[in-house]
């Protein structure tokens, strides 16, 4: 009796977890990637001709384009825009420098409350500070292989 008892409750469960667990398309996601990715370059191509229409020369339109990307980013984290857009976009949220942004002022946001120290201090690179630790080692080790290279020309 219990035992049969233990598999209907099993049973119940299951269509419970099927019910509740959500179903994703791939190619829905992959295209809601390209679309929400291809918009944040395009405005990031927009800013670039927008700047160099102005008179800025290449080099500092690019530096404006940069600055106007991050502002944002960090401004619609704060409005808890941009993790709706992730949410809806996922991948193509993580064009490098507004995802980059958005990993740094997401927990400053968050941990805000626990103070300048111990909260925003302590937690403010707990995403983007893996993404800094291996790419700066990464960048080393592959110089450092460069540079062997070249000795052995």
């Amino acid at each position: 009796m219990e035992n049969q008892k233990n598999e209907q409750t099993a049973k119940e469960y299951e269509k419970y977890v099927k019910k509740v667990t959500p179903t994703h398309s791939l190619p829905v996601n992959m295209a809601r990637a390209f679309l929400v990715g291809g918009l944040i370059c395009v405005l990031g191509q927009y800013i670039l001709n927008t700047a160099q229409a102005m008179g800025a020369d290449k080099e500092e339109a690019g530096c404006w384009c940069s600055l106007i990307l991050i502002f944002l980013s960090v401004l619609f984290t704060g409005l808890n825009i941009y993790p709706k857009l992730a949410k809806f976009g996922g991948a193509g949220t993580l064009v490098p420098i507004t995802g980059f942004a958005n990993s740094v002022a997401a927990p400053a946001i968050e941990y805000q409350k626990e103070g300048q120290v111990f909260g925003i201090g302590s937690k403010i690179f707990t995403i983007a500070g893996p993404v800094i630790l291996y790419g700066v080692v990464s960048s080393w080790v592959l110089g450092l292989i460069y540079y062997v290279m070249q000795m052995w020309r």
